[in-house]
């Protein structure tokens, strides 16, 4: 007597978010394989790329292109499938909607009433992190920096003063030059360059700014990049001289209480202090 063969049961409609290896193929979860085994169809960046991760498991489904290019006509139908088939959104590495189109799939599958459901995993930005050595409690996530020089610029003054460590996605050729606009921008921080995680040759390299954009100017390297910066340095006591001296230029042109809480705002200082130093400058 055989034994009966397992079927297994359907997923419910909708759409599964899968995170995918970012190089080692055995960091795929068993639940994201199961999920890609029965999902209906799957919407992927590269179908050669993610044909390479089914032949892993032994699956073979059906796949639909989704990525920069196409995605705002692809769109439509794939929210339409997930009302009665389980759609799975992957990308080329990693964890959909880090640094690509999926999070307008996920809006607008939501605001259409699908089942949506994660599937969490490797991610590149996170990975880095952990190897990093550098404050992990706060961080913003940058993506990639824009390559022309003055963008590039500008970009980095927004998120200059923010108090969190930065992780930026780079590629090879243009890392020294990132480096170098990096330390230019933000100062010369600590800093650490990850490259090719979870894959043979993964490798990261502390130091500063200057000292890695040196290190990268004349060899530029190969493979999957990850730029992580410390946050900046506590910013030194305010100088009870400079404090005086705006003081006295604000009380030439507002009254005491005005000119004393515009100086403390300017400088991080009590309001009520100040307050009185400016009624002894008045000799009141």
């Amino acid at each position: 007597m055989t034994s009966p063969v397992a079927i297994s049961e359907p997923l419910e409609p909708g759409l599964y978010i899968v995170a995918t290896p970012i190089g080692n193929l055995a960091d795929l979860s068993p639940r994201a394989a199961d999920i890609l085994t029965r999902a209906d169809v799957i919407a992927v960046e590269d179908s050669r790329v993610t044909a390479g991760l089914l032949r892993h498991i032994g699956a073979k489904r059906p796949m639909l292109p989704y990525h920069d290019h196409n995605a705002e006509g692809m769109r439509p139908g794939l929210i339409a499938r997930m009302a009665t088939e389980a759609v799975a959104l992957v990308s080329d590495a990693g964890t959909p909607l880090i640094s690509d189109p999926g999070y307008k799939l996920v809006r607008d599958a939501r605001a259409a009433g699908r089942h949506v459901v994660t599937i969490p995993g490797p991610c590149a930005a996170v990975a880095a992190l952990t190897l990093a050595a550098l404050p992990t409690d706060r961080f913003l996530f940058a993506g990639f920096l824009p390559s022309k020089a003055q963008a590039r610029s500008t970009a980095i003054a927004e998120i200059a003063t923010i108090r969190a460590t930065l992780v930026l996605y780079e590629s090879g050729p243009r890392l020294s030059a990132c480096l170098t606009a990096l330390a230019e921008g933000l100062g010369d921080r600590d800093a650490a360059v990850t490259r090719e995680i979870t894959k043979r040759y993964e490798e990261a390299v502390t130091g500063t700014l200057t000292h890695l954009a040196a290190r990268y100017a004349d060899a530029p390297p190969k493979g999957e990049i990850v730029i992580v910066v410390a946050p900046p340095g506590e910013a030194p006591p305010p100088d009870p001289q400079d404090a005086d001296a705006a003081l006295v230029e604000a009380l030439t042109r507002l009254p005491v209480a005005k000119a004393a809480g515009e100086v403390a705002k300017a400088f991080g200082l009590d309001r009520k202090t100040l307050y009185a130093r400016a009624l002894a400058m008045k000799g009141e």
